[in-house]
């Protein structure tokens, strides 16, 4: 059956419009993202079968360009389309940080570096400039090291620091 057959409250993009985006289950939101399934498949169904596949859908998100591909009724194009909106969201974090978010609380702090990080295989040992009110002046990653740790040379902290001027670190 046909998404256009579901009765109205059931459909992703009516359900979306409704109730709000947190109101969609993962497989709705990337049905939406599909837009359509494939020969004898919904878009949600295929999107199911998916994140089946995948094992959820940070890995579907998170996996490479050609196991991403691999999957039924993704392509090149879907994948251009996902590095994107994973892009725009990155930064819409970011620039919503840059453009005055205090960063006092460690949920708004937290948010910002696992979009930032999430991608990384190793450790990573970042640095978050802030002025005296606690805005984001500049974040920089300084140093990647193994699996489970990462080198840091304090001089080139303290070079960072000085050279934005930075109130807190």
């Amino acid at each position: 059956m046909s998404i256009n057959q579901w009765p109205a409250g059931e459909r992703p993009r009516e359900k979306l419009l409704q109730r709000g985006a947190g109101a969609l289950s993962d497989a709705e939101l990337l049905a939406i993202f599909l837009r359509t399934g494939c020969a004898g498949k919904s878009a949600v169904d295929l999107a199911r079968e998916l994140l089946g596949q995948f094992g959820g859908l940070r890995p579907l998100l998170e996996a490479p360009r050609e196991a991403f591909c691999a999957g039924l009724g993704l392509g090149d194009a879907k994948y251009t389309q996902l590095a994107a909106v994973l892009e725009m969201a990155r930064r819409h974090l970011g620039e919503s940080l840059s453009a005055g978010d205090v960063l006092t609380n460690p949920d708004t702090v937290r948010r910002f570096l696992v979009a930032q990080l999430r991608h990384c295989q190793r450790e990573v040992f970042a640095l978050l400039l802030l002025d005296n009110q606690h805005r984001l002046i500049h974040y920089e990653p300084l140093f990647e090291g193994t699996l489970d740790s990462a080198s840091v040379y304090p001089r080139e902290v303290v070079k960072l620091v000085l050279q934005y001027n930075a109130a807190a670190v």
